[in-house]
């Protein structure tokens, strides 16, 4: 059985969770004006096949936001909080929520799976967040679970920079826990980075401070598709080179970079993200 979460990004064009979050790890103001639901609105207009909401304190949001972009869109939604009992998936629900952040830092591992049995059982994908690969566990029907690498420390309420190697280390243990959907979910900053997570074999992206900071979302989208396309083409070019003709490592065609072309939000570079 699947989950509208779950095929909603894996059948998407643009795998990417696009989130609404009132304030940064160091308190900076994100929505600068805006209401959550004319960002959401926005990020369903740019192709977001899921929305992520930040209902946490951490990050100044409240689960009003969540009831707001769930009246603007009708793609399925994140509530990013944390979840530790059974009665705050019942108001996740009812907010409009079809899927529910499980965080291993704070769960142990029986909990963790109570909560991930809980959330089917409701109709809610759990989208169960890691760090480390001791925080992998057995999972009830991982196929219709979303596992997601944290490259940020909770510990420092995600006020680091993040490890941009944690990611691509974790991502075959993923795979081997039965998910479907292995998800890069923090420290996205440029959409370059975020091509390069895509093509390292990451099923989808969830992106936040660095869509909310920028001045266009359909312009980073569109640097997005562009950095793809670039990998793509070197991709193809790499393994069928034309008779004769040497590879040209590191080069898509024309002459681009692989990791797409300069943009106003940042050089798009080869790799993971900072």
């Amino acid at each position: 059985m699947s989950t509208p979460f779950v095929d909603a990004l894996l059948a998407a064009e643009r795998p990417v969770v696009m989130e609404v979050k009132a304030r940064d790890a160091q308190g900076a103001d994100l929505l600068r004006g805006r209401r959550p639901g004319d960002v959401a609105a926005a990020y369903a207009a740019a192709g977001a096949p899921c929305v992520s909401v930040v209902t946490g304190r951490w990050f100044g949001g409240t689960p009003a936001m969540l009831r707001e972009v769930a009246d603007r869109v009708r793609v399925p939604l994140l509530q990013k909080d944390f979840i530790t009992r059974r009665s705050q998936l019942e108001t996740a629900r009812e907010l409009g929520a079809s899927a529910v952040l499980l965080t291993a830092a704070l769960l142990p591992a029986e909990a963790m799976r109570s909560l991930a049995a809980a959330c089917h059982e409701r109709g809610l994908t759990p989208f169960v967040e890691i760090a480390s690969m001791d925080e992998i566990t057995e999972l009830p029907e991982p196929d219709k679970c979303v596992l997601a690498v944290n490259a940020k420390d909770i510990k420092l309420r995600e006020r680091d920079a993040g490890d941009s190697r944690r990611g691509p280390e974790l991502l075959p243990a993923l795979r081997a826990a039965g998910t479907r959907c292995p998800v890069s979910a923090s420290a996205v900053d440029t959409p370059g980075s975020a091509a390069a997570l895509l093509a390292a074999g990451f099923a989808g992206l969830l992106v936040g401070g660095a869509l909310l900071r920028a001045d266009s979302v359909s312009a980073w989208v569109a640097e997005f598709d562009a950095a793809r396309a670039g990998r793509q083409t070197l991709t193809a070019g790499a393994s069928s080179p034309p008779a004769g003709a040497p590879a040209r490592v590191g080069e898509a065609a024309g002459g681009g970079r692989a990791g797409g072309p300069a943009g106003p939000f940042g050089t798009a570079v080869a790799g993971s993200p900072a």
